[in-house]
């Protein structure tokens, strides 16, 4: 082997955990020390990017690592051999090169051998073909890293100084982040302009051969029925009636159509991919779902030490290694039977325009590890993704599923054609084993298995009701985090190692809040994304971006320069930035303004950005404080906003609504001078006593961002607070005083133990009224 010839050598990982599996595999003469992520970064002020200097780049030292590098440059100084195996990625070259020229600069290398060694899978093959197959550290993926690290530092450390200056203190902008926001601020403003509109539909529900089933009206005298061939209740009454006379409570079978349809399995993982279904399955978040994936590779103990229980997590690539597909072949087989093997291996195609098809799809490094057979060595998170990734590979390479569908069309006379639509699964193939996630399950759960009896043409079925159903249009849903993971890959937007990264930035800049797990745009969100696609539009493009991660991609293969590619984006960006500083005033990009005249001074109002949110404001303040609620506009209240009836207990003025920093409240008209307020969100009871104190009763409250929760109403003395409604009963289990109302799409409403060692579950009975 190509190590033998250099005595001790040093190997560099980034995680203990890493470190631990792959120190076992190497055996004497290795000694394996973890970076503990990256040990340098550009500095945190101007200039760390020099443009002027053909983009010099000035790094310092990452201070909480100091000490693992110290430990790394001892460790060299005692080596003969440097072995650096950090991620097969452009992030993990970077780590490395980065490892290489602290060591020289601290003089720790000297003349000795430096070996970059990549592995996609910490097993003991892998780890030692990578030993037997070292090359240098490729300079293309480090450039590309550091150009990509370069275009960020320089979109932030200009845009920030803008946002502070135009709209508030505090905010910043990202080069990828800031067309995500756009995503969702879009897709909002299409929520709010949509206009539903009203439809209906007539079904008929009918029997056959010992069997109920249910058709669709779908022409109507000879006229096919588009959604909104029947418009109001009137219509559809009077097509009913015309129908039920007709038909005299019979049905005919003019024509039964079958056919047979086969479903192919989904690709195996990729990063997107898994983070999506993970999503839809498990209700794990991006940054959950790559937490718990670096756990696998890194490396599990079951029972014989520790082993990479997946293949690398950040990956584009859908390839399966063929000795990868071949052990899959064998357990299919022996498991499901030879019948559910096709007789050729199934080969996927990559759709990722830049990638890298040496890389492998996520896969369990071994297919016969199966997840019954680890579980008792995994948490309960870690089991359930090692379960979705086992199960999604061994189904990518097994037979279709063949379903059998059937249209019948049955006449009412020659007034109106319903049809019913059947099918039924007659060989489930590879959805034995799993079946791709869908945003809506409730649609694709009944696409499978809808029954119709064995009808025939010419044979008449019993007409046993007609029923007219109201639908209404719905407005486009809100991203969640897998639909807007698959409209951001889609678009060319970021890459398997960032996508985790956008959201979790999005939301730690309070710029997105999750509402039942899906992306709302905040006020100040929705004011920095004006603020970009106003001044900045190019950059917020998604083809602009796109193209730049692409030209990224470029550099990663050697077919661009770095340099030239971030002088492209800088001359022009720089430019528009100074050009927005001289130019643009704050109040151009914090209040939009009114058609409307303030009915207190008549000047024209403007919606604002307050503390926390919009609202809608005088253009003559602080002469003028007229203020009201952006949701009192959309409610259509336009009027003014003092409260009759009642007048300050402090001054004995006015009161009137304002909005504040936690929404409306009353206030006194001579504010500043009287300062009395008065909550209109009060607590309200729920009779339910506090566990932890005994003293308390909990108060249904709202949060800031308008979430409700319980907390005790002896807070700040007594601190308990549950987000689900408390319920006055005591848990079965473990005696704990209380239980709680969960809801979830997949259980429905659960009576739950909220105290942490409890599991306690039991399904809540439906109440209806007598």
């Amino acid at each position: 082997m190509s190590h033998s010839t250099h005595g001790n050598c040093l190997v560099i990982v980034e995680s203990p955990a890493k470190a631990k599996t792959i120190r076992k595999y190497l055996g004497p003469g290795f000694e394996v020390l973890a970076s503990y992520g990256h040990v340098r970064d550009l500095l945190a002020k101007e200039g760390a990017v020099d443009p002027d200097q053909n983009f010099l780049m000035h790094y310092q030292a990452i201070e909480k690592n100091a000490k693992h590098m110290s430990a790394i440059v001892s460790a060299m100084k005692k080596a003969d051999a440097l072995y650096l195996a950090t991620d097969p990625d452009r992030e993990g070259e970077a780590i490395s090169w980065h490892v290489q020229e602290i060591l020289r600069e601290k003089k720790a290398l000297k003349d000795k051998p430096v070996h970059r060694i990549v592995f996609h899978e910490i097993t003991k093959a892998a780890i030692r073909a990578a030993l037997d197959h070292p090359r240098e550290i490729s300079m293309e993926l480090v450039n590309a890293q550091q150009a990509r690290r370069a275009l960020d530092f320089l979109v932030g450390f200009n845009l920030s100084p803008l946002l502070w200056r135009k709209i508030r203190r505090g905010l910043s902008a990202g080069r990828v982040q800031s067309p995500a926001l756009r995503m969702i601020v879009e897709r909002e403003e299409e929520i709010e302009k949509f206009v539903s509109q009203e439809y209906w539909d007539i079904t008929a529900e009918l029997f056959g051969h010992d069997q109920a089933f249910n058709a669709r009206l779908t022409y109507y005298k000879g006229e096919k029925l588009e959604q909104f061939s029947i418009g109001n209740a009137e219509n559809a009454e009077e097509i009913r009636a015309t129908l039920e006379k007709k038909s005299k409570g019979k049905l005919k079978v003019v024509n039964v159509e079958k056919k047979q349809r086969k479903r192919n399995p989904a690709a195996p993982f990729i990063t997107s991919t898994l983070q999506q279904d993970a999503a839809r399955k498990l209700g794990y978040t991006a940054q959950r779902t790559m937490r718990i994936a670096q756990q696998l590779y890194e490396g599990i103990d079951t029972g014989q030490g520790a082993v990479g229980l997946i293949s690398y997590m950040r990956t584009d690539s859908v390839n399966l290694a063929g000795e990868a597909v071949a052990e899959l072949r064998h357990l299919i087989t022996s498991r499901y039977g030879k019948e559910n093997l096709p007789d050729e291996p199934r080969v996927y195609k990559t759709k990722a325009k830049n990638a890298q098809e040496a890389h492998e799809a996520i896969r369990p490094t071994s297919a016969l590890r199966t997840p019954e057979s680890v579980k008792e060595f995994l948490n309960h998170e870690q089991y359930r993704l090692y379960d979705l990734i086992w199960k999604r590979t061994v189904a990518s390479q097994m037979i279709h599923a063949t379903i059998d569908t059937v249209a019948v069309d049955l006449a009412c006379e020659k007034e109106g054609v319903f049809r019913a639509n059947g099918s039924v699964v007659v060989d489930p193939g590879f959805m034995r084993v799993y079946r791709e996630g869908v945003e809506n399950a409730n649609a694709a759960d009944t696409d499978d298995e809808r029954l119709l009896p064995p009808l025939k043409e010419g044979e008449i079925v019993d007409l046993t009701a007609l029923k007219c159903n109201q639908h209404f249009t719905e407005p486009p849903p809100r991203y969640s985090e897998a639909s807007l993971i698959h409209e951001l890959e889609e678009h060319g937007i970021g890459r398997p190692s960032t996508y985790a990264s956008i959201i979790s930035t999005l939301q730690a800049r309070e710029y997105v809040v999750m509402e039942t797990k899906r992306f709302k745009p905040t006020d100040v969100g929705r004011v920095v994304n004006r603020f970009l696609t106003q001044y900045f539009a190019r950059y917020v493009d998604y083809d602009f971006t796109a193209n730049l991660e692409d030209s990224l991609d470029a550099v990663s293969r050697g077919e661009k320069e770095w340099v030239p590619l971030l002088g492209e984006f800088w001359q022009p960006f720089h430019t528009q930035v100074v050009d927005v500083m001289e130019t643009v005033k704050r109040s151009d990009v914090t209040q939009e303004a009114l058609n409307e005249n303030c009915p207190q001074c008549s000047k024209p109002l403007s919606v604002r950005l307050g503390r926390h949110s919009r609202f809608i404001g005088c253009t003559g303040y602080p002469e003028c404080n007229y203020t009201r609620s952006l949701d009192d506009d959309k409610s259509g209240s336009n009027g003014s906003e003092l409260i009759e009836g009642r007048t300050c207990p402090d001054c004995n003025a006015s009161l009137q609504l304002r909005m504040g920093r936690y929404g409306k409240f009353i206030g006194c008209t001579r504010y500043p001078d009287c300062k009395f307020i008065e909550s209109l969100n009060k607590p309200v009871d729920t009779g339910v006593g506090c566990p932890e104190c005994h003293q308390g009763s909990l108060l249904k409250r709202k949060s800031r961002m308008g979430k409700i929760f319980y907390s005790c109403g002896r807070y700040p003395d007594c601190k308990y607070a549950l987000w689900n409604e408390p319920v006055n009963e005591t848990c079965p289990k473990c005696a704990w005083p209380l239980l709680t109302i969960k809801v979830t799409k997949k259980r429905g409403t659960e009576l739950v133990c909220p105290h942490k060692p409890c599991d306690f579950t039991k399904p809540m009975e439906n109440e209806t009224d007598e």
